[in-house]
């Protein structure tokens, strides 16, 4: 095939992907190439990456995820990237994504391109990411599991889409420019502790586990929007004052994902004593007493746990274990990663 023939003259006019694959594959494809359709290049497909890609390559979908190693090339410009699960560490400052980059997984990445605009940007478990870029302008950002990341821009539009920022465990502040949003997930985030005072969320905030532990912080635009705990609506009450749920509520509650939260909120270790639970086994390991607890929950699996104390520190600790487990000997091996509790022999316990 000919593939100067798109070029005739020096009119850019667009070839299909799977005329791509072979003028990629040859090593001949010309700069500016432009390519109608998907190019599938993800480490599932089995297609050979290319020797290199042509400076100023557009297309509609360029798939990268998995390859080990990417190398993307200058003026590069897609309607969606997918350079999920590689081992890239920088992007290109030139890189024009115009609706979705999916950077999942890549655990190297430690930086993204100033002025960069795109309508979608996934960073799940990006962990050595520590900071935006300034001017970044974005309408659904995820940074799920970014444990490391801290630093937003001082200039930045993060406009009225959703924000995921669950495992953020470094994460201390939202910055001030931050206004409407339709969905904020601030779940496992234990130092962020404040909002800005200008944020309204349209639709709901999941804050389990955050550090936002007190209501009259909630911002004023915050009052109406729907509360969740762990993905489970919620009301004021469970978010904000665990200590007036009640042992007969917890035990009355008929949706076991809404009771999960509840117990959550009580804490597992409180309930097992307040509700004076069946003792199912006894005995002694260096920490002093242990006891394997259950409490037995209608339309649900029976909540088992095991109390123990640390050797080294004294510490009461209530673990819960599986609802079948019948000794603490069996408590303790599931607990340190042995189905079969004969497999489990420690030497020393600390």
């Amino acid at each position: 095939m000919d593939f100067s023939s798109p070029y005739n003259a020096g009119i850019m006019t667009s070839i299909s992907a799977e005329q791509a694959y072979k003028v990629l594959k040859s090593g001949t494809a010309p700069a500016d190439l432009t390519v109608s359709g998907v190019l599938d290049y993800s480490q599932k497909s089995e297609r050979r990456l290319p020797p290199t890609f042509p400076d100023g390559l557009s297309v509609d979908v360029l798939d990268l995820s998995g390859q080990e190693s990417v190398t993307l090339p200058s003026r590069l410009t897609c309607y969606e990237l997918n350079l999920s699960r590689t081992s890239i560490t920088t992007l290109p400052s030139d890189l024009q994504v115009t609706s979705r980059l999916d950077l999942t997984g890549c655990e190297l990445l430690e930086n993204l391109p100033s002025d960069f605009t795109v309508g979608t940007l996934l960073l799940r478990s990006c962990t050595s990411l520590t900071k935006l870029p300034e001017n970044l302008d974005v309408w659904f950002l995820d940074l799920t599991g970014c444990w490391a990341f801290e630093t937003w821009p001082e200039s930045a539009q993060i406009r009225s889409g959703r924000l995921q920022l669950r495992g953020c465990t470094a994460l201390r502040t939202l910055p001030p420019y931050l206004h409407r949003l339709a969905h904020l997930n601030i779940r496992d985030c234990p130092n962020l502790t404040s909002l800005p005072a200008n944020l309204s969320v349209s639709g709901w905030v999941d804050l389990g586990h955050s550090g936002l532990t007190d209501e009259t912080l909630l911002p004023q635009g915050l009052q109406g929007t729907q509360l969740r705990w762990a993905g489970i609506n919620v009301d004021r009450r469970i978010a904000f004052h665990p200590e007036q749920i009640h042992v007969a509520e917890v035990l009355g509650e008929r949706n076991a994902e809404r009771r999960r939260v509840m117990l959550d909120r009580y804490g597992y270790g409180r309930f097992l004593q307040d509700s004076h639970a069946e003792i199912l086994d006894r005995d002694v390991d260096p920490g002093g007493q242990r006891q394997l607890m259950r409490v037995k929950l209608e339309g649900d699996e029976d909540l088992v746990a095991m109390s123990c104390f640390c050797p080294s520190t004294g510490r009461q600790y209530m673990i819960r274990v599986p609802p079948v487990t019948p000794t603490c000997r069996a408590a303790a091996a599931w607990i340190a990663g042995f189905d079969d509790p004969d497999d489990y022999q420690p030497i020393l316990e600390t």
